[in-house]
């Protein structure tokens, strides 16, 4: 005797609602607004930060200059105490400066990636998006200053094991970690601004090669300005390392300084950057 075919399962009665057809045939919309600028520059940070993942050589290899700086200039000129310090070992005083340099080397020649882009033909798909273009270098530039912070991390491990008297207060610790990405984004900026200006790897190459050290040694990275003559002094005045360098230094050491006014001049500069660069991104596509 066979047995009776099961009873089929109830069907649910409940309706299909309306919206629910609408998400099926209607994409979300899109951010409108304030928010629009935001996700924007989030998502060319993060494109920018993926190429981290596919090769890391470039951390490894840019941490030897600042290993360099402190192990042999740094130990060397404390034990010849030629320079006033202000009391504190010339190592101490040199590792926040080391840190910046560290930061600049890596955004100044960041518009040379940009060119790069250019000739492969991203930027100009990166142009035709809605994406404004002020998104596009502000996610460069936000990107430059987190690859600083990897870089910094690296130099305040070196400092710490060379025995560097550094704050381990965590609000300060952010301070720092602000003052390496606003500087990283100024420069970063600076070098794209280059870039839509001289359209070249190879000219970019030779500019930022010739501003770097004079933007290193013009600064208060290596001595007080007290000891520079006063056209230096005058140099150091309108160089925005030297403010990254005094807020690094008073709250990594605790030195007298000028925080307020150093994240003011860097926040500004980097507003500016940003403004000069993306004015200059069409001519660059062109």
């Amino acid at each position: 005797m066979s047995e009776a075919p099961a009873a089929p399962r109830p069907v649910s009665a409940e309706p299909v609602r309306p919206a629910d057809l609408d998400l099926l045939v209607t994409p979300p919309r899109a951010r409108t607004g304030w928010r629009v600028l935001p996700a924007r520059v989030a998502a060319m940070c993060a494109v920018e930060l993926q190429k981290l993942r596919h090769d890391r050589t470039e951390l490894y290899t840019r941490a030897i200059q600042p290993a360099l700086w402190l192990l042999i200039f740094g130990e060397t000129f404390t034990r010849i105490r030629a320079i006033p310090t202000g009391g504190i070992p010339y190592i101490d005083y040199l590792a926040p400066g080391i840190i910046a340099q560290s930061a600049m080397f890596i955004a100044i020649f960041y518009g040379i990636q940009i060119i790069w882009e250019r000739d492969a033909g991203i930027l100009t798909k990166l142009l035709v998006t809605p994406t404004p273009r002020a998104a596009l270098i502000t996610g460069k530039a936000f990107a430059a200053g987190v690859k600083a912070l990897i870089q910094a991390i690296v130099v305040v491990v070196i400092a710490a094991l060379l025995g560097v008297a550094l704050t381990w207060n965590p609000l300060r610790l952010l301070g720092v970690a602000a003052a390496v990405v606003l500087g990283s984004a100024f420069f970063s900026c600076l070098s794209m601004t280059i870039a839509g200006i001289v359209l070249t790897r190879d000219r970019l190459m030779g500019i930022g090669q010739a501003i770097t050290m004079p933007l290193f040694f013009g600064s208060n990275a290596l001595y007080p300005v007290a000891v520079m003559p006063g056209w230096l002094q005058a140099v150091s005045t309108v160089n925005p390392l030297s403010y990254q360098v005094d807020a690094l230094r008073g709250l990594l050491l605790g030195t007298p300084s000028h925080v307020l006014l150093d994240f003011g001049v860097l926040a500004v500069a980097a507003a500016l950057g940003i403004i000069s660069a993306s004015s200059l991104l069409g001519r660059l596509a062109r």
